[in-house]
């Protein structure tokens, strides 16, 4: 009876220590939030590129691999939540990267907050995506940040004393820059002598344009998105406006140069990274190795990406566990970290870090100088 019991408490316990075992080498799961398809799916690739390539860097953290399980948004606030409730409740991911932009992060991060589990925002620049939000961190500067930059250039740089305005009033990316670009580009001196809106689906824009013509800016400010700002472009050289267009970061996708053709030349654009740019040794190897996987330059969503999953396994290894309270704890602790996009501190869940503003020559991205924060 003794030796019954013995070996029943035995197999018990090797039973049990099976699966710990099987526990241990379970995989940490991360959910990726992208527009996969739809009009901003060039954005998505880009994106998905970098995160990729950090993935395939390092495969691995605190001794169990790292699962990727990519969900597509076609960048709608709608399915943004629906793939993140997804993913937290069903695919029981420790952490979701994504959804990329601000206006579907802005919703997703809802599920974040009510899960109690890490987002991070890689491209999310709406100064609204963080506050008030525990769970929720970016790793992108705010445009609180890219709009003075933007502002400064047009002043100082390009001698600019008056500006027009084109917002995309569908994307609360374009709103919030256009209201930090107007805020410090009068706080310089400068006078915003137009301000124009049009829509996501819009195609013809001969009506805004006009209305800035008529008003003779020295510069003309589009935060624009993918596909309306080439074709803004295109519309205001048949026009023959020759004023200089500013843009944000998301001008630097081939895209545009490759939809508006000569009337892309001479934009300017404010952004997170530049090959010519990276300055470190963190920043010149990840130029090399995106090269060599994918054959071509590397651009700033990319970069976003490649540092938006490093930083979340630098979290990890920080926490020593995937419990959600420690993995927050480390990102919100998270100082000095040396990536892609330069060194980057997290503080109050926003990301300090350089900017860099770049101009379009001979149909390329040519890195212009650096702004420190």
């Amino acid at each position: 009876m003794i030796k019954r019991v013995f070996f029943s408490v035995l197999g018990m316990v090797l039973c049990l220590g099976s699966t710990a075992v099987a526990l241990a080498e379970d995989p940490i799961k991360i959910g990726v939030i992208l527009p996969i398809t739809g009009p901003a799916a060039a954005y998505g690739d880009m994106g998905l590129k970098g995160i990729q390539l950090a993935h395939k860097l390092q495969p691995e953290v605190l001794g169990r691999k790292v699962e990727l399980i990519v969900t597509d948004n076609r960048s709608e606030k709608i399915e943004s939540v629906n793939a993140a409730t997804r993913l937290y409740a069903k695919q029981n991911v420790d952490a979701i990267i994504g959804p990329l932009s601000s206006s579907p992060t802005m919703a997703a991060s809802d599920v974040a907050e009510r899960m109690q589990k890490p987002m991070i925002a890689a491209w999310a620049t709406n100064p609204a995506v963080t506050p008030g939000r525990k769970w929720l961190f970016r790793t992108c500067f705010a445009d609180s940040f890219q709009g003075v930059v933007a502002a400064k250039f047009a002043y100082e740089k390009l001698g600019a004393r008056s500006a027009a305005i084109m917002i995309d009033t569908s994307r609360d990316y374009s709103v919030g820059l256009s209201v930090n670009f107007r805020q410090a580009f009068t706080k310089l001196g400068g006078k915003i002598v137009s301000i124009v809106r049009y829509g996501a689906n819009d195609q013809e824009f001969s009506a805004q344009l006009g209305v800035i013509k008529a008003a003779k800016p020295d510069v003309i400010y589009l935060p624009g998105y993918m596909p309306q700002e080439p074709l803004i472009l295109r519309q205001a050289r048949e026009m023959g406006m020759s004023q200089p267009f500013l843009s944000g970061d998301a001008a630097q996708a081939d895209e545009v140069v490759q939809i508006g053709g000569k009337a892309a030349e001479g934009l300017y654009l404010t952004t997170h990274f530049a090959e010519e740019g990276a300055d470190s040794p963190t920043g010149k190897q990840y130029s090399e190795l995106y090269r060599k996987e994918y054959g071509k330059s590397p651009d700033a969503l990319g970069a976003l990406g490649f540092d938006g999953y490093n930083i979340l396994m630098d979290a990890f290894k920080t926490a020593g566990n995937t419990n959600p309270e420690a993995v927050q704890k480390a990102l919100d602790g998270l100082r000095g970290f040396d990536g892609v996009c330069g060194t980057i501190s997290l503080i109050n869940h926003d990301a300090v870090k350089p900017a860099v503003i770049l101009q379009v020559k001979d149909g390329k991205y040519t890195y212009l100088e650096t702004v420190k924060p």
